[in-house]
């Protein structure tokens, strides 16, 4: 064992606490994220009298590690007490003046226990990291007030990325409502030109649609839009590329890769995000860049898209992606709208198809029709939208650095002035 390192075991244990009473009707489960989630099982006709109970500061996790994509769930519940499946072990630390479970959760959150939980699992049909091979786990335990330290510095960082996902997902929201606002509601504010032209300078600055403006009738469209305004396919103003074929894998130190399950997510948790091995011809080829809007093409995701900006970690796309990439540079942010609207998300599920789940290759995505302003008024959106664009950027550029921090205090728990 290496010098101040400890055994694990010797500071927790198993606890096998069932519902007999069903005293408690949350079900949770674990997530490789590492945290509690709503279960998806059918509990209907299920005796919930045989569940484990999970109380406060105690931990969960699933031993059957072959199935988790190299990654082991364990989590420690911080909320109310709730039940788990029988497959589930739940243990608690002895002693907090000892070890405080914030502390063990984060050496829990390393890659590298991910990666000692993965080589020292066995067996011939499932691969099982058991409670033995838990309580043989060593890592540093400092005293108990540099362990507080170390958790509030952790805790700090964690507490600003959600806040600035947070404030990034309602940027996002804002966009989109302008978008809606403008090219499917028609309430774009018109113009002092415009105004002038029909002889009504009053006008200037009203709704364009609710102040009685004209519009005309587009066959393409099936509907009216804004006199002066027009419609073209996708395909005419974006290209396409599926994404990289490979397997994710935690431990590799390659760029991020981007799957199906994170582009569904109102927000990337790039923390959470595995990485891929590819060759430095491949990485050119597959490297996402500013403005790029990715879309899953298959499965109960098919439609969801994310856009990127130059402050995104570096990273690559799943081959069940799609990427879209402006043609010409003023569609640059309003191509990344509206992908990332819900009419086009609507549309995508609405016409993809399959025998066994929804598919939507990248000619399917581009034969949407969409309505194109004048010249004019697409420059006015796109000042209006780019201060909210900055600032997005901005929030995430500090999550990329406050993410570097997180890695930094992780690798800091192994280092000897934490078991000082």
């Amino acid at each position: 064992m290496r010098a101040n390192y400890k055994r694990l075991g010797t500071y927790i244990r198993e606890v096998v606490e069932k519902n007999s009473r069903n005293q408690i009707e949350k079900l949770l489960g674990v997530s490789i994220q590492k945290c509690f989630i709503p279960s998806i099982a059918n509990t209907i006709g299920t005796d919930m009298t045989t569940y484990k109970i999970v109380r406060e500061n105690q931990f969960a996790y699933g031993p059957v590690t072959s199935r988790n994509g190299d990654k082991i769930s364990v989590a420690l519940l911080q909320e109310c007490d709730c039940t788990v499946s029988t497959s589930y072990t739940v243990f608690e630390i002895i002693n907090h003046n000892e070890l405080l479970p914030e502390y063990l959760m984060m050496w829990f959150r390393r890659p590298e226990f991910d990666r000692y939980a993965r080589f020292m699992s066995h067996g011939s049909v499932r691969e099982i990291f058991g409670w033995e091979e838990m309580c043989n786990v060593e890592l540093p335990i400092p005293s108990l007030d540099k362990q507080k330290e170390i958790v509030v510095e952790y805790n700090t960082i964690v507490n600003r990325i959600k806040l600035n996902e947070q404030l990034n997902q309602k940027l996002e929201e804002t966009a989109q409502a302008l978008y809606k606002h403008w090219f499917v509601d028609f309430e774009f504010p018109i113009s002092k030109e415009y105004a002038a032209e029909i002889g009504k300078p009053e006008l200037e600055g009203r709704p364009y649609k609710s102040s009685g403006s004209k519009m005309v009738w587009n066959d393409e469209l099936n509907q009216e839009i804004p006199e002066g305004w027009g419609q073209m396919a996708l395909s005419e103003i974006v290209n396409t590329q599926y994404g990289f074929t490979a397997s994710a894998e935690q431990e590799c130190v390659g760029p991020k890769f981007l799957r199906i399950t994170d582009i569904a997510k109102d927000y990337i948790e790039w923390d959470g995000v595995p990485h891929c091995r590819i060759s430095s011809a491949e990485l050119s080829k597959y490297l996402l860049k500013d403005g790029d809007v990715v879309v899953a093409r298959t499965g109960a995701t098919v439609g969801y898209a994310k856009r990127l900006n130059k402050n995104f970690p570096k990273s690559i796309f799943a081959s069940y992606l799609v990427r879209l990439t402006p043609k010409v540079n003023i569609y640059h942010d309003f191509i990344g709208i509206t992908v990332t609207s819900n009419q086009f998300k609507e549309y995508i599920q609405k016409v993809a198809g399959g025998s066994g789940q929804p598919q939507a290759s990248a000619t399917l995505m581009t034969e949407y029709k969409l309505v194109v302003p004048q010249k004019n008024s697409l420059i006015k959106f796109n000042q209006i939208l780019n201060p909210l664009l900055n600032m997005s950027e901005n929030y995430q550029l500090e999550i990329t650095q406050l993410l570097q921090l997180k890695s930094f205090l992780h690798s800091k728990m192994t280092k000897s002035e934490a078991t000082a």
